[in-house]
């Protein structure tokens, strides 16, 4: 199992596109439901900042990478960005009911 999260801040002018192709994102989640990953996304309260978390488990096969609508909002995210994605590897102490719900 492999819990990853990507933190970056997107001009200011870039906020209602962001969230249209992270909507779009869940979207085909909900349509296609891929096993083999959970994914989140949260806007942080300066309204700029952007937090994404995947669970992703290497034995179901499928991975948030093979979602064409997230190829589609990587595509431009360097532009949209005023610092760029920085990925961090969570490595979990504990939890209650975070992850399976």
């Amino acid at each position: 199992m492999k819990r990853v999260m990507v933190r970056y801040r997107v001009k200011p002018d870039q906020v209602a596109t962001n969230e249209a192709l992270v909507r779009a994102v869940f979207d085909e989640l909900q349509q296609t439901k891929p096993a083999g990953f959970g994914y989140a996304t949260f806007k942080l309260d300066d309204g700029v900042s952007f937090v994404h978390i995947v669970d992703e488990n290497d034995d179901k096969g499928s991975s948030l990478s093979d979602v064409k609508a997230f190829a589609e909002f990587r595509e431009g995210i360097r532009d949209r960005c005023d610092e760029p994605p920085v990925t961090t590897e969570l490595h979990e102490v504990g939890s209650f009911r975070f992850f399976d719900r």
